[in-house]
């Protein structure tokens, strides 16, 4: 398999599809290759959009590979990888051969969050124009993270309408290979995958120079990521966030965690194995610096915690301020809420690692720095900019009160504020969709050749 002959024939893509044009897509690429492809409805979202599976059959008896986009409805990097995937497959019968898979794919998994996401997929891709119309549900409403689970004190069995239909596919399919397609948004590639594929690590640390991107080497993601090698680490489950929380509280942490399992962690039981890429839509040259700064890795830690702190407060007292007045219940409103646990909840996670970790006292990189100062103020921009909308929402349903315009009015403010002050802190380059496309596409093919 020449994956570099695949990189260098990814189209250049201009925007992001929306969910009607990756519906038109499917029955186009279905109209094409009758004889090899089946579309069938397998499920529906809770706004009632039918879920649709997309099956590439290649052989009777092959193992099933399992592709599903969008698993938070703010990444829509992967569903543009699937209309590339999806059509090579179709066309390239000699790689079906190769590769040794039944392909099946649900393009958006989320579709009614994508769509409230769908005013940037055109761009411009500035920081700004993204956040300004950026949505992601709050955990209970992600459909990554509501697979049913028994751990400890934790009992999650709420799985959403799309998460069933997932559950329903795994179970139907048992891939051998499951590739939730998940996107960053700041900073370089990263990976998560099942244990025992370190034949592949090499290529993985290479890849993203084949695109001109960079590894991601700052701070994890999670404090409690285990890393297999640089920038790669193994698949996080909802288990060893629990036992973080158990370790770092007195409290229960099921009274903290508002989540299920994983789709790794339910089709873990099929024998599956599993990838999860992360890239971003922007990076800097300080996200691979390795170079030492002049702070400590504890006070970056330290100083990024209280700018969570400090926007978790904010966040509460407006809602507190404003919730008398609020008529409506939407994904919004409910998303910006919980932004203010959100913030809090990782900043006493990252204090409680920092306290108790060996190397918090060594230098911070300036790639570390960079994950707390700036990485860290483009994630809390999502909240502001999530309130600001559910405000704008409950004026445009007809509610004027003078509380919910003057909180409008201070949101935006905030919201424009905290935007000039990211773009000045960093000298982003926006990256081409080609390019993201690409790494997702050529680190999942080297993983289904790895356990086809």
């Amino acid at each position: 398999m020449n994956l570099k002959e695949i990189a260098a024939n990814i189209p250049h893509y201009e925007y992001f599809l929306t969910v009607d044009e990756m519906r038109a897509s499917t029955a186009q690429l279905h109209a094409e290759f009758p004889d090899i492809t089946r579309v069938r409805v397998v499920g529906t979202t809770r706004e009632n959009d039918p879920l649709e599976l997309l099956s590439i059959h290649h052989q009777d008896g092959l193992p099933n590979a399992f592709l599903f986009g969008a698993p938070h409805p703010n990444e829509p990097i992967g569903c543009m990888a699937i209309e590339f995937l999806s059509r090579l497959l179709c066309e390239d019968e000699s790689l079906r051969d190769e590769l040794g898979f039944n392909w099946h794919f649900i393009k958006c998994i989320d579709a009614d969050g994508t769509r409230l996401n769908e005013g940037w997929f055109r761009g411009p891709f500035h920081l700004r124009n993204y956040h300004r119309d950026f949505y992601r549900p709050r955990m209970p409403e992600q459909v990554e993270w509501t697979f049913p689970i028994d751990y400890k004190t934790l009992h999650f069995d709420q799985p959403l309408p799309e998460t069933r239909a997932l559950m329903r596919c795994i179970d139907e399919l048992q891939p051998r290979f499951l590739y939730s397609l998940h996107n960053a948004e700041f900073g370089g590639v990263y990976y998560y995958i099942s244990e025992g594929a370190e034949d592949i690590f090499p290529l993985y640390q290479e890849l993203p120079s084949w695109f001109d991107l960079q590894l991601e080497l700052g701070e994890p993601e999670m404090p409690y990521a285990v890393e297999l090698a640089p920038a790669i680490y193994k698949l996080p489950t909802v288990q060893d966030a629990y036992d973080f929380l158990e370790e770092q509280s007195d409290a229960d942490p099921a009274s903290l965690m508002q989540q299920g399992s994983s789709s790794f962690g339910y089709a873990e039981k099929y024998g599956t194995k599993a990838l999860i890429v992360e890239m971003p839509y922007w990076d800097d040259p300080r996200v691979s610096d390795l170079s030492a700064s002049h702070v400590t890795r504890r006070e970056a830690i330290r100083e990024g915690a209280e700018r969570s702190f400090a926007t978790s407060e904010w966040l509460q007292n407006q809602w507190e301020t404003v919730a008398p007045h609020l008529k409506l219940d939407t994904p919004l409103h409910r998303a910006a809420q919980d932004s203010s646990i959100t913030a809090r909840r990782w900043a006493q996670g990252r204090l409680y690692w920092v306290e108790n970790s060996s190397v918090a006292d060594e230098a911070a990189t300036v790639a570390e720095l960079f994950s707390n100062q700036v990485s860290l103020a483009s994630f809390e921009q999502r909240g502001r900019a999530m309130w600001l909308r559910a405000l704008e929402a409950e004026i445009n349903a007809g509610n004027h009160h003078e509380v919910i315009l003057k909180a409008r009015d201070a949101a935006e403010a905030e919201f424009e504020g905290r935007a000039s002050a990211l773009e000045a802190a960093t000298d982003y380059r926006i990256l081409p969709i080609r390019s993201l496309v690409g790494v997702q596409v050529c680190a999942g093919l080297a993983a289904a050749h790895h356990w086809r």
